[in-house]
């Protein structure tokens, strides 16, 4: 079975990869059926998905009648208002099927002019506070892409007590010194603080560019299982992070098999191998 880390001050042990429910966005209720059973298989107990996340909450709504007391549900708000955001986690309430979510996270908050609003006497976080008081969540959280996004989660972080943060994490995004240096305050302070960190993007090979798209993510992905193995495990080997899945149900049983075999982090050399024999470069450059 997949390993399983305290995550922050919630009290939960969750799975070490978190299901990225992004993957359920377009598939029907027999795929979305088929994806969460596998799940189980591997004794993943974290779901993390979104309002924007196309059907995902619809799908995994039937879902939860069976299984919620087995899963740490955790959504997301993009709203920035307070109103629209209130009205948003009511709505994800209802597609989920479920009195109450464990998380409620603002969603990729990482343009000053959203903060400001999100962060306002009237903007999202007081909608998540409100539902917090309600007893419809339990934990708040933020997440966000971009090579901005630590210092956004740091700013995040001196405004409100967040339980989560969630940032991209993988190989490539290390050598970028800028990006590392802030990730690596962030983790000091979470650490300090028992803020659980989720980490996106890890099997990152690069934007498509030119490509023809054969996934569901909007970047390219590494799809050989060696690779796939190589940048989970290289994720992993951070005691104190989680590792959110890929949007894409066919990445999925890959990214499980990579975690559910992994011993130790890899050298540094054999990442380097990677990027320079997959041609992977920032997705964020």
């Amino acid at each position: 079975m997949i390993e399983k880390r305290p995550f922050g001050r919630t009290g939960h042990m969750s799975s070490v990869i978190i299901f990225g429910a992004a993957a359920l966005g377009s598939v029907t209720q027999a795929e979305a059926d088929e994806t969460l059973d596998q799940l189980l298989e591997y004794g993943i107990n974290h779901i993390d998905t979104a309002a924007s996340y196309g059907n995902a909450e619809e799908r995994i709504g039937p879902w939860m009648a069976q299984h919620r007391k087995n899963f740490f549900l955790a959504t997301k708000t993009g709203e920035r208002s307070y109103a629209k955001a209130r009205n948003e986690i009511h709505q994800s309430l209802a597609r989920l099927r479920v009195d109450s979510f464990d998380l409620i996270q603002l969603h990729n908050l990482g343009h000053p002019d959203e903060w400001d609003e999100a962060m306002g006497d009237n903007g999202a976080l007081k909608a998540a506070i409100e539902a917090r008081q309600e007893g419809l969540v339990r934990f708040i959280g933020v997440t966000g892409h971009g090579l901005n996004i630590p210092a956004f989660h740091l700013r995040s972080l001196n405004h409100f007590d967040f339980d989560s943060v969630l940032l991209p994490y993988n190989f490539v995004m290390k050598q970028d010194n800028k990006y590392i240096s802030d990730f690596e305050a962030l983790l000091k302070l979470c650490a300090e603080r028992q803020v659980a960190v989720q980490t996106i993007k890890s099997i990152t090979c690069g934007p498509w560019g030119s490509k023809n798209r054969t996934s569901s993510v909007w970047y390219e992905p590494l799809t050989k299982q060696p690779d796939i193995d190589l940048a989970v495990h290289w994720v992993l080997g951070r005691s104190n992070i989680f590792l959110n899945s890929a949007g894409d149900i066919h990445l999925l049983p890959r990214i499980l098999d990579a975690a559910n075999r992994f011993q130790s982090r890899p050298l540094d050399t054999a990442m380097s191998q990677l990027v320079e024999e997959r041609h992977m470069s920032s997705l964020f450059a």
